[in-house]
């Protein structure tokens, strides 16, 4: 299945099964990842895309692959409809960017705007890193907090995530003197707790990366 976009004056099109389909005539969807999108080699993961409007298909399309729309039909709920997408099992191949759209059946080539984006990132390559909090993990409410991930691994890029969400904070890997690379996170004052971890990821592969490190849990007292 063939997919070619094409713009014209913001409208945009789809060309699949030669057909010309227009997207943008609904609101968005939702997308999200179940249990979370950061998955280990071999898991399958859900990707859940729902609507509050009664849609009767919903589609997923993986970013920069222009074969293989997945098509499911739309189940309700709570007077909208879903439609579950199984992935799986992960490989890098499998990994990316993912949106979902919205149909309906009198309309099938008109489909809604697309959902944000969900990442699928594979973790657990080797050289797993260390995450430490300065001044230390116990701080007074206000008081500065600067989070360090390292690892004698070289890596590329440092990704922080907190309390289990997908990471949003990233920052380029710098060598150190002790021969470790490193990258530090300001959180600025602190407000309350949060639980933290790092993964470490290299160029060509934005989406398989480390092991994550051991969780940081920060206190405010």
């Amino acid at each position: 299945m063939a997919l070619t976009v094409v713009s014209m004056a913001c409208v945009e099109f789809f060309l699949v099964h030669g057909v010309w389909t227009q997207k943008g005539f609904h609101r968005k969807p939702s997308l999200q990842a179940l249990p979370g999108p950061l998955v280990k080699s071999g898991e399958t993961v859900i990707l859940q895309c729902w609507s509050d409007i009664v849609f009767e298909h919903f589609l997923l399309h993986r970013e920069g692959i222009d074969e293989n729309l997945l098509r499911l039909d739309g189940e309700p709920r709570d007077g909208g409809s879903q439609a579950n997408f199984s992935i799986g099992p992960m490989t890098t191949i499998l990994s990316g960017t993912y949106r979902c759209y919205g149909s309906v059946t009198h309309s099938p080539y008109e489909w809604s705007a697309p959902s944000d984006p969900v990442d699928i990132v594979i973790t657990g390559r080797p050289g797993k890193p260390s995450l430490s909090a300065q001044p230390g993990p116990r701080v007074q409410p206000g008081e500065n907090v600067t989070l360090s991930c390292s690892s004698r691994t070289w890596f590329d890029m440092y990704h922080l995530s907190r309390d289990g969400e997908a990471p949003e904070l990233r920052l380029p890997a710098v060598p150190s003197v002790n021969g470790t690379f490193q990258a530090h996170f300001p959180l600025g004052p602190a407000t309350h707790g949060r639980t933290y971890r790092c993964f470490g990821s290299l160029p060509g592969t934005p989406y398989h990366w480390s092991a994550p490190s051991d969780p940081l849990s920060v206190s405010v007292t």
